[in-house]
């Protein structure tokens, strides 16, 4: 892996995100040569004047290695897209985030995630609502996505850590800075059950500007956004907006028609987002009414021959379990147990009668091709 100094530099430099690092990366091969490289190479990767002055200034300046003692006196963690623990689901968005600050702890099982948004001037029934939903989704397994932010991401935050569960919050700042101040102790709770997360270095205010680009983040580390309760002017429906773009589900509670704080919510539902009436509505649609099950089952049953032999012809194509029975020519008592376990583990899926089709594994979760 490439130094984590030359990602954190040039995470620091303004004028170069994603699209511009990637070109870089391709002219150049890594992170360090970038950073060194001469300026008339800088400029044919692709730096126009203002971000090679930026990235001029940082070099000269910049105490790389100062910056990495920074983020570990902070408690942070930096992720990168070279990184074994950058989340599979986020790597696969446009443009994903370079650089991951965390502070805390994301795991496998947080690839079944489910974000939850709204407004920050929740209603009671926004806020009941946001509680209720988040409560059963975290005691399912299902880790809770939000953006700490006053209102319902709030609600949706305490909700899981309260339900035992796992939850992330995505910060419009540094990791060291939260926002709003009134929730450092919720922030501290979540580093102990989950993970603070942010693309922002150490020391970024928590400036109106930065919340919209991070709802790409919440979105993205999510299978699918419910948005609780949000007006037509809220930055909830920003990260709908981001959730639809890179093909997420987007869920939404329907609110009363008469009431400003629902018709953000109430317009998604007509723009074609799932109408979401209780926690089955989400666990079903997205599959992940078995994850606790599954996650058991990962633990306890590890692959064999037997599994190896099934993977072997199945496919996305349902075959019939007598099929299979003479292909791997075992008793059929054995092939439907083993596929039993197969399925809870997520590895195949039963579509209909006694056909299985096998699934594609995408980080730790299992999803049919």
């Amino acid at each position: 892996m490439s130094d984590l100094r030359y990602w954190v530099g040039l995470n620091i430099v303004r004028g170069i995100g994603p699209l511009r690092l990637r070109a870089l990366l391709d002219y150049f091969g890594n992170v360090e040569r970038a950073w060194h490289g001469p300026v008339e190479a800088l400029q044919n990767a692709g730096l126009d004047r203002r971000s090679l002055e930026n990235l001029l200034a940082a070099r000269a300046n910049l105490d790389l290695e100062r910056e990495l003692e920074r983020i570990a006196e902070a408690g942070a963690q930096v992720l990168t897209w070279e990184s074994s623990l950058y989340p599979r689901l986020l790597l696969e968005i446009p443009a994903p985030p370079p650089v991951l600050y965390v502070k805390g702890e994301l795991t496998a099982e947080d690839a079944w995630a489910v974000a939850v948004v709204g407004t920050r001037r929740a209603s009671p029934y926004g806020r009941e609502a946001a509680r209720q939903l988040s409560a059963v989704l975290a005691r399912s397994g299902i880790t809770i996505v939000s953006g700490l932010a006053r209102g319902i991401d709030g609600e949706a935050h305490r909700a899981a850590l309260q339900a035992g569960g796992r939850t992330i919050a995505v910060l419009g700042c540094g990791v060291d800075q939260i926002y709003p101040p009134e929730h450092r102790k919720l922030a501290e709770q979540i580093v102990e059950r989950g993970a603070l997360v942010s693309d922002y270095p150490l020391g970024t205010p928590p400036e109106g500007r930065n919340f919209p680009p991070r709802n790409r983040i919440i979105s993205g580390l999510s299978l699918g956004v419910l948005v609780v309760e949000a007006g037509k002017s809220s930055g909830a429906l920003i990260t709908a907006d981001y959730a639809a773009e890179q093909g997420r589900e987007v869920f939404a509670v329907p609110g009363n028609v008469f009431t400003h704080g629902s018709a953000g919510t109430n317009a998604l539902i007509q723009e074609g987002a799932k109408l979401v009436l209780k926690p089955e509505d989400i666990l079903e649609e997205l599959n992940l009414t078995m994850v606790i099950e599954q996650t058991e089952a990962r633990q306890v049953l590890p692959a064999d021959e037997t599994e190896a032999s099934l993977l072997t012809y199945l496919s996305a194509e349902p075959t019939h379990v007598d099929e299979l029975r003479q292909q791997v020519d075992l008793p059929i008592a054995q092939v439907t147990s083993t596929l039993a376990m197969m399925e809870l583990k997520g590895m195949v899926r039963q579509v209909s009668g006694m056909k299985y089709v096998v699934a594609r594994e995408r980080g730790a979760e299992y999803v049919v091709e």
